[in-house]
């Protein structure tokens, strides 16, 4: 017994100062308790209380000497092990040096489908002719306007079948593909009608042209052209009625008097009902640019209020509808609005045999509504592309595509368009916080200013008009540059010099898709289209195909290549330059970099 106590005792030795070395310093005075208990009762021969038996006894009773030191070994070996010690060690070297990282996006993504895309015959048109505005029946000064000013010397199609039907003085309904000079088809005679008035125009009659328009950059638009038309003519003022303004400066120029009136259908309803010094006893024009949109955005009834208010005053008056695409309710709105009006609708004549020579048809009666809404004009000089896409993978090609575009190529100018206004700013933010940030050194090969040429703006309904305004000048004026934005740049807009259409969100409709791509390609200029689809949604290709839309396919592994070409999309492992391998099939692939975050 005495043996056996004297080796229960060296074990509480050890294990004490065990626990001095190793344990954390809060629990050395309960377990210097503990043993001094023990020695106590050792000392007086007595047992101690069994409870305090089982909570300082740590050994079974039938254990030997010998047994319980191997134990406490082999348990100080496993707790201490010098192999654990070394991984621990270099686990923390490796946190503390660069940690290069190997992306995950490429595993477990869903297989793409192949897409098989059925080859149709796009309706074109004729953009330009050889007809020249100097043989119309214009003012000189209006011609010389024209030329010098605007820089045009020959008309468009849709100019040269619409500015004489509406010369006549006829109500009209004209259709015709983004980008072909719809905007000048009703400037022209609007400027030409009224300062051929025998009765001198005065600022104080008020407005003798409405022109109502769905966004409030297309109003600036429309307002910036009407006022170049009327620099020889200064006795016609212009003006322009948005959201977002103050409505104590608008009801000024009201008061002032406004000859040619251009606005959004919400803020003149605003002025119809609050503002008393507006009147149009005196209108001669009502013309409503991009028709459908003006539906499709809600604003049917503000429509029917200023019909109402408008023929409470003047009955005789000149209507026009013009759009790129027509609808059932922009057939109804020609109904309602316009009186034995002409169609015009400009064909190419691979289209239509029965009218060579991109003649546009004209007739008396309203649109067809079945088979001429099947299928859209598209520009001859627009090249549409799409790509399928996981889901995982979809911001990483964006991102590759920009760079690709807009980085490594010169002098590009793109447009990204999103589904919501939550999306543009989510992406903006992000891109200037990688993309810019990690843009570096120029690679071998780049041109030293290329970094400087990626610049990112933002266009949503959510933003303060002032930065609106701003941000639709800067990007109009800018040579490069990528503006990110919903479908309120999507309609009318005339923004030169842009390359690059990417659609990374599918249109809900494919006249949307017919809008958005007609933000390129206008009046003759070559451009290219890009749509990102989800492998889920290929059948929307299909869906394109059947309006008579032909669109050819990127391989995503041909835009994610662009990666290996950046020195901050690369990294090194064991002396070989890693590169992104994207075998379709089985999605294997590496793409490493210092920041996991630069992915993105």
């Amino acid at each position: 017994m005495a043996a056996a106590d004297e080796a229960l005792l060296h074990v509480s030795e050890l294990r004490a100062a065990a626990s001095r070395t190793f344990a954390r310093p809060r629990l050395a005075r309960p377990r210097r308790q503990a043993e001094a208990t023990k020695r106590k009762y050792q000392a007086s021969g007595e047992a101690p209380p069994a409870k305090r038996r089982n909570e300082t006894s740590f050994l079974p009773a039938k254990k030997t000497a010998q047994e319980t030191q191997r134990t406490f070994k082999r348990k100080a070996q496993k707790t201490f092990s010098p192999k654990k010690s070394l991984a621990g060690a270099s686990d923390r070297n490796q946190e503390q040096k660069p940690c290069v990282k190997t992306s995950s996006l490429f595993k477990n993504n869903p297989e793409i489908p192949e897409l098989h895309r059925p080859v149709v015959k796009q309706v074109q048109e004729k953009v330009f002719t050889s007809d020249a505005f100097h043989e119309l029946d214009l003012h000189p000064h209006l011609i010389s306007t024209i030329n010098t000013v605007l820089k045009m010397s020959s008309m468009t199609s849709v100019q040269k079948q619409s500015i004489p039907v509406l010369l006549e003085g006829r109500d009209a309904l004209v259709r015709s593909q983004t980008g072909s000079g719809k905007t000048l088809a009703y400037c022209i005679p609007v400027v030409q009608s009224l300062q051929a008035m025998k009765s001198k125009i005065q600022r104080s009659d008020g407005p003798y042209a409405l022109v109502l328009v769905p966004t409030r950059e297309l109003a600036l638009q429309s307002f910036d052209t009407v006022q170049k038309l009327l620099k020889p003519f200064t006795w016609i003022v212009p003006g322009v009625l948005m959201g977002g303004e103050k409505r104590k400066s608008e009801k000024a120029r009201l008061r002032k008097g406004i000859n040619i009136l251009i606005s959004t259908p919400g803020r003149l309803v605003d002025h119809i009902k609050s503002t008393k010094n507006i009147h149009f006893s005196r209108i001669r024009w009502l013309i409503l640019d991009e028709a459908d949109r003006i539906l499709d955005l809600g604003f049917e009834k503000d429509i029917t209020v200023i019909l109402n208010a408008v023929n409470a005053e003047c009955q005789k008056r000149q209507n026009v509808l013009l759009s790129a695409t027509l609808t059932e309710g922009v057939t109804r709105l020609a109904d309602i609005s316009l009186h034995d009006p002409v169609s015009i609708s400009v064909l190419d004549e691979c289209q239509n045999q029965s009218h060579p020579k991109g003649k546009a048809i004209l007739e008396v009666s309203p649109p067809q509504t079945s088979d001429e809404l099947d299928s859209f004009a598209i520009p001859d000089s627009l090249d549409q592309h799409v790509t399928l896409v996981p889901s995982k993978l979809r911001l990483v090609s964006l991102a590759a595509f920009i760079l690709q575009k807009c980085k490594f190529e010169k002098d590009q100018k793109m447009i990204v368009f999103f589904s919501s206004c939550e999306l543009v700013e989510f992406h903006y933010n992000l891109f200037l916080q990688t993309l810019l940030t990690s843009t570096g050194a120029p690679a071998s090969g780049q041109l030293p200013s290329a970094s400087m040429r990626l610049k990112f703006l933002r266009l949503h309904g959510n933003m303060e008009q002032e930065e609106r305004t701003a941000v639709f000048q800067e990007f109009s004026h800018s040579k490069t540059g990528v503006l990110l934005c919903t479908d309120v740049a999507a309609r009318g807009l005339d923004l030169p010099q842009v390359k690059w259409i990417v659609q990374y969100n599918a249109p809900s409709s494919p006249a949307e898709y017919i809008h958005r791509i007609g933000r390129t390609a206008r009046i003759g200029c070559h451009g290219s289209s890009l749509l990102i689809l989800a492998p889920s949604e290929a059948e929307y290709v299909n869906s394109l195909a059947s309006h008579k839309i032909n669109v050819s396919e990127i391989k995503m592994e041909d835009i994610l290549s662009v990666l290996t070409r950046d020195d901050c999309f690369k990294g090194r492992r064991g002396n070989q330059d890693l590169s992104v391998r994207t075998d379709i099939t089985s999605y294997r692939g590496t793409l490493c970099c210092k920041d996991p975050c630069s992915l993105l």
